[in-house]
């Protein structure tokens, strides 16, 4: 399976924000779009993603200061990207390798979706349960 597939299924929204953004105003969209990370759009595209983990460590060097500065300073700025040709079970090898948990999607060179760990999880148990009621057709009918 594609990454196109999965982003067809849940769609190709993408919560973001600025690079200027401060930390409250991050926590603050995390939350109302009930999300973990936010990608972080410069005028040149993707600057960075920034999630409740990066918020998490942050605060524990930098106390509740850290609230007031901006995404900028707290974000991961080498973003591990997919493109929506790429498969599945590739961006799951990605997601190990790189101990990410949310990808952004880039459709030439611009964000077209974002895909979770969740979404990834998601398509292996549905491939598992179709695979096991292929098993049981087949049983069956034996």
């Amino acid at each position: 399976m594609r990454i196109a597939d999965l982003l067809r299924a849940k769609g190709t929204a993408v919560a973001t924000v600025r690079p200027d953004t401060t930390v409250t105003e991050l926590l603050a969209g995390l939350a109302e779009h009930n999300v973990g990370a936010l990608v972080v759009l410069g005028d040149e595209g993707v600057a960075g993603i920034v999630s409740e983990r990066d918020v998490v460590r942050r605060l524990n060097d930098h106390g509740p200061d850290l609230l007031n500065r901006p995404v900028s300073s707290i974000m991961t700025k080498v973003v591990a990207t997919c493109t929506p040709e790429d498969s599945v079970d590739d961006l799951s090898r990605l997601m190990t390798e790189r101990r990410v948990r949310h990808v952004p999607v880039l459709t030439d060179g611009k964000l077209s979706g974002i895909v979770s760990i969740g979404d990834v999880v998601k398509n292996r148990i549905d491939e598992l349960e179709h695979s096991h009621e292929q098993l049981q057709n087949y049983i069956a009918q034996g």
